[in-house]
């Protein structure tokens, strides 16, 4: 039996190894780079074996046949694959499944299995631990901000919904947190999801609720994925009330970031607006909004709210609209030629629709 190579033990700045619950650094969600760095001198070929299993989701170090025997005991005597455990799941009827993730350091994330009506599947990950912009409307916004998520951690969300769905035709990043507020980790995972995972970046969808910087930023990215921005509504005093984001990211200063994104990738562009009864519901709300979106190629994409307990706004507690004000609000904005789309809410059983992450369950 060949001798195994050497695995010195040499540690990358997204691995975590403080806490008592990982005493191995894990190795899921790296690239080629950061795995020569932690295994050292392996050849490159090796490597490259070991991301191959890794993407494909293998559970253990034992299951990488094509490693020598000596050399899996080896790495398993020195890491662990995941430094995340799912830790609970639940399956509404609708067929949509969340997904509570412990990570290494006891926080949880939520991230969610949405299928639709022809079966096709698309995994919303998280970005973040809680979330610090505070929208009114969000859950996940209540809970305040404890920390960022990794770039492997984002992988290993990748992972963890695919070994209960293999068949995953797109991903968002919607869920939990504000996707360009950790652009650095988003950055790493969007090209690891490309690279090794090879999905088209046209497969994989960011939201955010305005990072105008960050909006640009992605714009010249290697691999750029789809945006989506929460707009909610084009009234920039009611946005800086409902979304304070706003204030350090004024409207004027997003559709500047718009129109240079749309410049450099000519991608249409989603506008996210999260419908709440008697607030952003009346005609020059869609006013508003229509005027916002000229000069850019958008699809409006209608939400009605999904309700969370303990949410107001001004003192009142807010409602869903109907589903006649909804189409009235989705008629006039078709009457001054936006394009729509309206947003079939799944998951509300598990609290995992849009806006509901983070809701405990007993």
């Amino acid at each position: 039996m060949r001798t195994p190579y050497p695995l010195p033990f040499s540690l990358m700045n997204d691995t975590p190894l403080s806490s008592p619950s990982l005493p191995y650094p894990s190795l899921a969600g790296h690239d080629t780079a950061a795995l020569h760095t932690m295994l050292g001198a392996v050849p490159s070929f090796r490597i490259r074996q070991v991301a191959t299993w890794i993407a494909r989701g293998v559970k253990s170090f034992h299951d990488m046949t094509d490693l020598p025997i000596s050399w899996r005991e080896e790495l398993a005597n020195r890491f662990t694959l995941y430094s995340s455990t799912v830790s609970q799941s639940f399956t509404d009827p609708d067929g949509t499944i969340k997904v509570q993730i412990r990570l290494y350091d006891g926080a949880t994330i939520e991230a969610v299995i949405l299928t639709d009506v022809h079966g096709r599947s698309t995994v919303c990950l998280s970005t973040q631990v809680g979330c610090p912009l505070a929208c009114a409307f969000c859950k996940t916004g209540s809970l305040g901000f404890l920390r960022n998520v990794t770039t492997p951690e984002i992988i290993e969300q990748f992972l963890h919904l695919r070994a209960i769905q293999p068949a995953i035709a797109n991903i968002v990043f919607m869920g939990m947190g504000e996707p360009l507020l950790n652009s650095d980790a988003l950055h790493k995972a969007l090209s690891l999801l490309s690279s090794d995972f090879a999905i088209s970046p046209r497969r994989i969808t960011v939201s955010t609720a305005g990072i105008s910087d960050g909006i640009k930023a992605m714009a010249d990215w290697k691999h750029i994925p789809r945006l989506a921005l929460s707009l909610t509504t084009a009234d920039p005093h009611l946005r800086e009330q409902l979304m304070p984001v706003s204030l350090r990211h004024p409207l004027t200063h997003v559709k500047d970031a718009l129109r240079y994104y749309q410049h450099r990738t000519k991608h249409r562009i989603t506008l996210e607006a999260v419908l709440l009864k008697n607030i952003n519901t009346r005609l020059k709300d869609a006013w508003a909004l229509a005027d916002f979106a000229q000069g850019l190629s958008v699809v409006v994409n209608l939400i009605l709210w999904n309700p969370v307990p303990g949410l107001s706004f001004s003192g009142q507690v807010l409602h869903s609209p109907t589903q006649a004000e909804l189409a009235a609000f989705g008629a006039e904005l078709e009457r001054l030629g936006i394009t729509v789309t309206k947003r079939m809410s799944r998951g509300k059983g598990v609290a995992g629709a849009c806006g509901q992450l983070g809701t405990v369950h007993s």
